[in-house]
C-alpha cells in the first residue's frame, strides 16, 4: 500500500509540474509569435497606407503623443524600423499578370519568385496570412491588387530558437523535479511507512494475545458444559468464541499478505486439481441451502504458485456467492485457459446489487448490508484477503454486475 501510495504521489507531483510548465511556457511562446504577427501586420499597414513604400524621412505618427497613438497600429514603432525592415511588393492586374515588382529591399528573393509567390496569394483570394516565412497582405488597386510582403525570417528564426530552448529546458527541469521527488519521496513516506508496519505488527501480535484468552474461554466452556450440561448460554459463548476465532486468523492472514509480507511458496501444482477439489467440498452446503452449484474446470491446467493460498481463494469466493447469493439461487463456477495464463469466475444470483459498491466490495470490513447484519456470519474481509491473494500473486481480480441481479467476480493468473 504505502509503495502504491508514492507512486501516486511521484505521479500526481509530475502531472502537475508537467501541466504548469506546459502553460507557462505555451502562453509565452504565443505571446512572442503574436507579438511577432503583429509587429509585421503593424508594417504592412503602414507600407500599404503609403503605395508599398515607407514613407520618406520620419513618419510623424513615430513622434505622436502616447494619447494619440492608441489608435494606431505602428504606434510602437521604432525610427529604425524602414531600415531594418526587409519586404517587397507585387502589382498584380486583374487577370493575375504582374504589372510591376519592388525587390529593392529584400535580396533573399529574386523577381520570379516574388511573382511566383503573389500569384499563389493572388489566386486563393485571401486578404492576409503567412506563407514560408513571409507575411503579406492583399490590397486592392485602380488596375488589380497589391500583394506586400514582410520577411519574418530572423524573427521567426529567434522564435524557433526560443521554443526549442524552452522545451529543452522544461525538459531537463522535469527530469530535474523527478530526481529530487523521487529520492525526497522515501523521506515523505517514511514516517508512513513506519506507522503502517507497526499497525500490522499490532494486529499480529494482538490477533496472538486475542487467541490465547479464546481458547481458554473455550476450554471453560465445555468444562462447564461437561459439569452442568450444555445449554443455550453455553452453545452462544462456543459460537462467538469460533466466530472470533475465525476473524482473528483472518486478520492475522490479511496483514501478513499485505505489502508482500508473507512470502508464497511458489511451486508448479495442477491447478485444475486445486480448484475442482476445493469446489467439491462446497456442494453438500449449497444443496443443504437449497442452492444449485454448478463446477466447470478445464483440465491439465498449472499454476506456478502457492497452492495453499489459490485453495483459500477459491473457498472464499465460493463461501462468499453461498452467503450473498438469493433463495434457491444459482452459484456457476468456471477455471479456464486467458492467453498464457488462467480465468477463475464464480458467478451467483443476487438481489438489487447496487453498481455504485462494486469498486468497494474488496476495501476491508466493507458489506452491501449497511446495518451489518451479522445474519450471514461475515465480517466483510473475506474478499479483502482474496484481493490479497491475488496481488499477491501478480494478478487481477474485479466484480462485475450487468444486470443488477447477479455478482459475477473474475480472477485472472
Amino acid at each position: 500500500m504505502i509503495k502504491r501510495l508514492r507512486q501516486k504521489f511521484i505521479v500526481i507531483a509530475m502531472l502537475s509540474m508537467f501541466i504548469v510548465l506546459t502553460i507557462i511556457m505555451g502562453t509565452i511562446n504565443i505571446m512572442n509569435y503574436r507579438n511577432i504577427i503583429n509587429d509585421a501586420d503593424a508594417i504592412l499597414a503602414l507600407l500599404s497606407e503609403n503605395g508599398g513604400y515607407f514613407p520618406k524621412g520620419k513618419h510623424p505618427e513615430f513622434d505622436m503623443p502616447l494619447s494619440e497613438k492608441k489608435a494606431v497600429p505602428y504606434k510602437d514603432m521604432s525610427p529604425e524600423t524602414p531600415y531594418e525592415t526587409r519586404f517587397f511588393t507585387v502589382t498584380l492586374g486583374s487577370d493575375g499578370t504582374a504589372l510591376s515588382v519592388n525587390t529593392g529591399s529584400i535580396a533573399a528573393i529574386e523577381t520570379g519568385e516574388a511573382i511566383r509567390l503573389a500569384q499563389q496569394i493572388y489566386q486563393t483570394g485571401r486578404i492576409g496570412g503567412s506563407v514560408n516565412d513571409y507575411r503579406y497582405m492583399r490590397v486592392a488597386t485602380d488596375s488589380g491588387a497589391m500583394i506586400l510582403f514582410v520577411d519574418c525570417y530572423k524573427s521567426l528564426s529567434n522564435f524557433r530558437t526560443f521554443l526549442f530552448s524552452s522545451i529543452l529546458v522544461s525538459v531537463i527541469g522535469l527530469l530535474s523535479v523527478f530526481l529530487l521527488v523521487f529520492f525526497l519521496s522515501k523521506m515523505v513516506f517514511k514516517p508512513v511507512a513506519e506507522s503502517d508496519r507497526k499497525q500490522k505488527q499490532f494486529i499480529t501480535d494482538a490477533g496472538h494475545e486475542i487467541k490465547t484468552p479464546l481458547t481458554i474461554i473455550d476450554a471453560n466452556t465445555e468444562v462447564l458444559e461437561m459439569v452442568s450440561g450444555e445449554n443455550e448460554w453455553t452453545h452462544s459463548i462456543r459460537n462467538q468464541v469460533a466466530r472470533l476465532s475465525a476473524l482473528t486468523t483472518d486478520l492475522i492472514a490479511l496483514s501478513r499478505l499485505d505489502e508482500g509480507g508473507q512470502q508464497l511458496a511458489r511451486i508448479d501444482f495442477s491447478l485444475s486439481d486445486a480448484v475442482s477439489e476445493t469446489a467439491e467440498g462446497f456442494r453438500a452446503l449449497a444443496q443443504t441451502r437449497e442452492k444449485e452449484l454448478d463446477i466447470c474446470i478445464a483440465q491439465n491446467l498449472t499454476y506456478c504458485g502457492d497452492e495453499k493460498s489459490i485453495r483459500q481463494l477459491v473457498a472464499i469466493l465460493l463461501d462468499n456467492a453461498l452467503k450473498y447469493s438469493c433463495d434457491h439461487g444459482q452459484i456457476r463456477l468456471t477455471l479456464e485457459r486467458h492467453g498464457r495464463g488462467c480465468r477463475l469466475t464464480v458467478f451467483n444470483t443476487a438481489q438489487n446489487v447496487d453498481p455504485d459498491s462494486l469498486k468497494h466490495l474488496f476495501e476491508r470490513f466493507y458489506r452491501t448490508d449497511s446495518s451489518r447484519n451479522s445474519a450471514n456470519g461475515g465480517y466483510g474481509i473475506g474478499l479483502s484477503i482474496a484481493r490479497a491473494i491475488v496481488t499477491a500473486h501478480k494478478g487481477k481480480i474485479t466484480a462485475d454486475s450487468s444486470d443488477g441481479q447477479s455478482l459475477t467476480i473474475t480472477v485472472t493468473l
